[in-house]
């Protein structure tokens, strides 16, 4: 095996880490804004559907408001145009052998 055989086994092998890592990242990060969508829908849900004492409706009211500033984050995660360390990594990865 010479040098330039190597070279490319250990290019394909850190792509391949790269990808999974990615593919880990994209999960976890869908993973968790599906949760706070579903948090958020549970109180709206509770405020508006449900019978609630006078103290609860207030904490409900509370707890939405929190989750409106979340919800913001949460949007501009995926939808803000960001750049992405992972991608920059890959690009890297690919032309520091060519």
């Amino acid at each position: 095996m010479d040098i330039d055989d190597e070279v490319k086994q250990i290019k394909v092998t850190g792509s391949k880490a790269i990808e999974s890592r990615k593919k880990m990242n994209f999960m976890a990060r869908y993973t968790l804004s599906v949760t706070i969508l579903g948090t958020f829908i549970f109180l709206i849900w509770l405020l508006f559907f449900t019978e609630l004492k006078a103290d609860s409706r207030d904490l409900v009211n509370i707890l939405i408001g929190a989750y409106v500033a979340v919800l913001a984050k949460s949007t501009d995660y995926w939808f803000k145009d960001k750049d992405d360390p992972e991608h920059k990594e890959s690009e890297t990865l690919n032309t520091n052998g060519a």
